[in-house]
């Protein structure tokens, strides 16, 4: 813009134009002329932009935390189906045949009647069945000693059973301790599983205990009944016999010499 100014000179005054140009027009025109390429490198900050991009990389970032979290919890499944697979480290199998195995084998060594069905019809035949009127004392005598050796045998058997079984007690109750600590201390179904298996097989070799004292027992006790049925099946044909017999023939009998 110009403008008119009076300047005194003398006894004169002049009128001087003066063409003003505002600085800020004069000021762009000259970055316009002398750095174009310095403005084309301008960064312009855009806040609604900025604040988008940083919703997108949060939200990735959360994509990727939950990625990580699912790996987490596949490789914790992975972890407990390897547990839940593993075997149990106890095993009391080969204690709890070998108690069985000694029962046994006391069972095995019944004396004279054996527990044996054909053996027990043999003897109940031959021994312990209707008896003779006519039977030699010999054969009586001979009788009556069998079946006293029977109950005697049985009843040893019976005893050496419940010794047997007694001590299988201490060795039941160290496997029983051991099985259900390694069931409180498994770490999958499977360790759980196998030591509840393990528990039942003790109970069932305690059983099996309990069924071989019984057994004994109640053999001991059947041979002393059928010995005292016997004895008195033979006292009775005794008995019968003898009274059969003219043996006795009533006479006089003279006393004090003859008073």
């Amino acid at each position: 813009m110009t403008s008119l100014r009076l300047v005194r000179r003398g006894h004169r005054v002049v009128v001087v134009a003066l063409a003003v140009v505002t600085a800020f027009p004069l000021g762009v025109a000259f970055l316009a002329l002398t750095a174009p390429r310095a403005l084309a490198q301008w960064i312009v900050f855009d806040p609604t932009n900025y604040a988008q991009n940083v919703l997108t990389a949060a939200r990735e970032l959360q994509q990727v935390d939950n990625e990580i979290q699912g790996l987490t919890n596949q490789a914790q499944m992975l972890v407990n189906q390897a547990k839940n697979l593993a075997n149990l480290p106890l095993s009391t199998l080969t204690q709890l045949e070998s108690s069985v195995q000694q029962t046994e084998g006391l069972i095995s060594q019944a004396q004279n009647i054996a527990f044996n069905v054909q053996q027990v019809e043999q003897a109940f035949t031959s021994t312990y069945g209707s008896l003779s009127s006519t039977a030699s004392d010999a054969t009586l005598i001979a009788g009556a000693q069998t079946r006293w050796q029977n109950s005697v045998g049985a009843f040893e058997d019976s005893l050496k059973v419940q010794a047997g079984v007694v001590g299988n007690i201490s060795s039941d109750a160290s496997a029983m301790q051991s099985l259900v600590s390694a069931s409180q201390d498994a770490t999958g179904a499977l360790q759980a599983a196998q030591a509840g298996n393990q528990l039942l097989a003790l109970q069932s070799q305690q059983l099996s205990d309990l069924v071989a004292v019984t057994s004994a027992k109640a053999r001991a006790d059947a041979l002393a009944q059928a010995n005292t049925a016997t004895t008195e099946a033979e006292s009775k044909a005794l008995y019968k016999n003898f009274a059969t017999l003219n043996a006795y023939t009533p006479g006089n009998v003279t006393m004090f010499n003859g008073r």
